[in-house]
């Protein structure tokens, strides 16, 4: 085993760099975690390029896949794993001791004095090794993980983030059901995500708008379980949304569109008349307020989502392990760790000529 973990650090705005840290020592309630992967989320873009404010230089990667390495023994006890078994770990580390944790909304934990979450925590606080873009990673004794078969391979195996996301903004927070309709704007992997766990939910119509360059993820959208979709630019996906309703109007729509204002003006005219938006993509622009009133005079639910929790990961490992959809089809590449910058603008459609749904680094 070695002394040091390679990893990869942001110092700034789309500065990023690679360093070198030590293996911290491994004490009764904590672990070290050996990566196999890591999801590259469409939030680790906006922490590139400087939308999500640093604390501080940090080892990015929330979405991360691994093996036990080493374990102490309460930590053992506590999350019933052994060394060598594989585990996805949750982004958040809650304090388990505010007001949120102890109601079970440990995702808006509030607890001062320490670190929140993975792949935001600044190197300086020991031992450094707080995100997913390296080797190894140190696991806090307030950690959340969830074992994971070793007979999926690792690519499709780190969905669990972006496939819990959809369960838990789809299907969860709105309570969409057998019969419902549901749009989701924005055919990325958290929006395909969101189409599989509307299906799984027993949605009746599931309809998901993109844009002309998203053919490719429209086309899989369907085959996850999509029943219409509608290229945003050629048509009108209002009145698209309204002729597939017969009027009517969606039971939910799920934004996840990122750094577009105006989707969150279509989900209100989109959705019906007592229905519910949920709004999930990061716009880090001002939302026009032309769409306030219709959310009065239709009382419409409007709700932001952020992050997921153990109720929408642990199903959404399960819907992974049992091999009903294929996700091999979402992932698109895998690439070393040092090509983290590269994947970053991939995922971000900024490398020309170049598509990328879901995007793994391996060290």
């Amino acid at each position: 085993m070695p002394r040091q973990s390679m990893a990869i650090v942001q110092t700034g705005p789309r500065k990023l760099e690679v360093r070198e840290y030590p293996l911290p020592e491994i004490g009764a309630e904590d672990a070290l975690l050996k990566l196999e992967v890591c999801g590259i989320c469409g939030s680790d873009y906006e922490q590139y390029e400087g939308a999500i404010a640093l604390a501080g230089p940090v080892i990015p990667g929330h979405e991360p896949l691994g093996v036990i390495e080493k374990l102490g023994a309460i930590a053992a006890k506590r999350w019933g794993v052994a060394e060598g078994d594989r585990v996805a770990v949750e982004v958040l580390l809650p304090c388990g001791y505010c007001t949120q944790c102890l109601s079970g909304a440990y995702r808006l934990c509030t607890g001062k004095g320490r670190m929140s979450a993975y792949g935001y925590t600044p190197v300086d606080i020991p031992p450094a090794l707080w995100g997913g873009y390296a080797q190894y990673m140190y696991l806090d004794p307030h950690t959340v993980l969830h074992k994971v078969s070793k007979s999926i391979p690792a690519e499709l195996a780190v969905m669990f983030n972006p496939l819990g996301a959809g369960i838990r903004w789809a299907v969860q927070m709105p309570g969409t059901t057998i019969g419902d309709t549901i749009v989701i704007i924005g055919p990325g992997q958290r929006g395909l995500a969101s189409v599989i766990a509307a299906h799984e939910a027993g949605a009746e119509k599931i309809i998901v708008t993109g844009l002309a360059r998203d053919k490719r993820k429209l086309e899989l959208a369907k085959e996850f379980g999509a029943t219409h979709t509608i290229d945003a630019e050629g048509h009108n996906p209002i009145e698209a949304v309204k002729e597939i309703t017969g009027g009517r109007g969606a039971d939910v729509v799920v934004d996840v569109a990122a750094y577009s204002p105006q989707t969150v003006v279509q989900a209100i005219d989109m959705v019906k008349r007592a229905g519910v938006v949920i709004l999930a993509g990061v716009k880090a622009k001002p939302v026009p307020l032309l769409a306030s009133d219709k959310i009065v005079f239709k009382e419409i639910r409007v709700q932001g989502a952020m992050g997921v929790d153990f109720k929408a990961y642990k199903p959404a490992i399960r819907i992974i392990e049992s091999g009903r959809y294929p996700l091999e089809k979402m992932h698109t590449h895998t690439l070393p760790l040092e090509k983290a910058e590269y994947g970053i603008k991939l995922l971000a459609g900024q490398i020309p000529g170049e598509e990328a749904i879901h995007i793994a680094l391996k060290p």
